[in-house]
């Protein structure tokens, strides 16, 4: 069966790589010549501790007392835009408790089968060599109420079967004798790992390289459908023919899902990340610092990255300098020998990641399109759950039960 993937990134090459292990001849476009992207960029967490989609109860209000700081860590721009305000709709309907915890579920088990597919399909391929490990994650809180929040979110953790310990001051010091942290403690999720996101996509086009076809610098522009089937994918060059189309845009697939009359209520958030190669400071573990929303993350043995924000903005919006000044004002905060200067704008690396209006991401085939699957809206966790969803496109596509359930995931859930 002839497959056509329309995106690079790593949901896209997860795709293509458990496509070709099923037998499928594989062909990969993307618009772009595929060395950057939201799968290069961000924090390389493989995190089962994330199963608290982006809407929860109290972020509406949040993010209008952020809009008045420019170095807040999320950010709304307010502009006329029909897509701006139907996503925004949805997403405070999603805000609530209920959508919250009916969420965690289907999070944790993509996460946790993600996180599998990394350490027994990918880390253990002598083709990959990625820096994976699965050391857990801090989540460091500064104030009462987060410490507070903190013991709720581990109570509910451990709800869900996963690995995960309430730390004091001194027993989060103790994991971090290199340098001082400034906090009243943290949660240590064990169940976690991380990686190199960059080796990890350059692994992935070495290995595909002589596997699949890959198409850069063609944009797809529509489609030609006969019988509820996609028969053509055009680009700017002309077209392909395709038994499957999986489409794997990223914040770009709701315009595409458009031209196949599918509404996908989805906007880009652009992220912010700094990666330090043979940094005078260090850190054992991965962390976020929950008060600036900030990721900081060991890679590779002499890196470390740090990353932040959700600003949710057009795409051809111009990069805000003051949103790193806040990230870095964040990490000094919590690690005051951490003196880092403000970057210049070249050494900044941005992106935009597919924000869904619930926080959970659509996986799945179409109802009226029969040959199409959907995958993207994984926000901040594309890299997270790329393995997996790869793995559940490979299963729709030959129409075997899935790993997981994927209801919760279902493309056309706002329909």
């Amino acid at each position: 069966m002839k497959c056509i993937i329309i995106g690079g990134g790593i949901i896209g090459l997860s795709s293509a790589y458990y496509l070709h292990k099923a037998g499928h001849e594989v062909i990969v476009i993307d618009k772009t010549d595929m060395v950057d992207g939201c799968s290069y960029g961000n924090a390389g967490y493989v995190c089962p501790s994330h199963f608290v989609p982006m809407p929860t109860p109290g972020i509406v209000q949040m993010g209008l007392k952020w809009m008045l700081n420019a170095r807040s860590p999320f950010y709304v721009q307010p502009r006329l835009n029909w897509h701006l305000m139907n996503w925004s709709f949805k997403f405070i309907r999603s805000a609530n408790m209920k959508q919250v915890n009916a969420a965690a579920i289907p999070l944790r088990d993509i996460a946790l089968l993600s996180q599998h597919l990394y350490e027994n399909d990918w880390a253990a391929d002598s083709a990959f060599s990625f820096a994976y490990q699965h050391k857990g994650l801090l989540e460091i809180f500064q104030t009462e109420a987060n410490a507070h929040h903190a013991q709720g979110s581990v109570e509910k953790a451990r709800k869900l079967g996963l690995d995960v310990a309430l730390l004091d001051s001194d027993e989060l010091q103790l994991l971090e004798p290199h340098t001082k942290i400034k906090a009243l403690g943290a949660i240590f999720f064990k169940c976690d790992g991380h990686l190199y996101p960059n080796k990890l996509m350059q692994d992935m086009k070495d290995y595909l390289q002589n596997k699949v076809h890959f198409i850069y610098n063609q944009e797809v522009v529509g489609f030609e459908t006969k019988d509820s089937r996609v028969s053509k994918v055009i680009t700017g060059s002309g077209y392909y023919e395709a038994d499957k189309v999986v489409l794997a845009t990223g914040c770009w697939s709701r315009e595409l899902a458009a031209k196949l009359k599918i509404s996908i209520p989805m906007m880009p958030g652009r992220g912010y990340s700094l990666t330090l190669q043979d940094s005078p400071y260090r850190v054992n573990y991965p962390a976020v610092i929950i008060e600036g929303r900030v990721a900081i993350t060991p890679m590779d043995g002499n890196k470390i990255r740090f990353g932040g924000t959700m600003e949710i903005t057009s795409t051809n919006s111009p990069m805000r300098m003051n949103r790193v000044e806040g990230i870095l004002n964040a990490v000094k905060e919590v690690y005051p020998e951490f003196d880092i200067p403000l970057p210049a704008r070249e050494q900044v690396w941005f992106g935009y990641r597919p924000c869904s209006a619930d926080g959970l991401p659509y996986i799945g085939s179409l109802k009226n399109i029969r040959n199409c699957i959907i995958a993207t809206g994984h926000s901040m966790l594309g890299l997270s759950l790329g393995a997996a969803t790869g793995k559940l496109v490979s299963e729709v596509v030959d129409e075997k039960p899935t790993s997981i359930n994927i209801e919760a995931f279902s493309p056309e859930r706002f329909n």
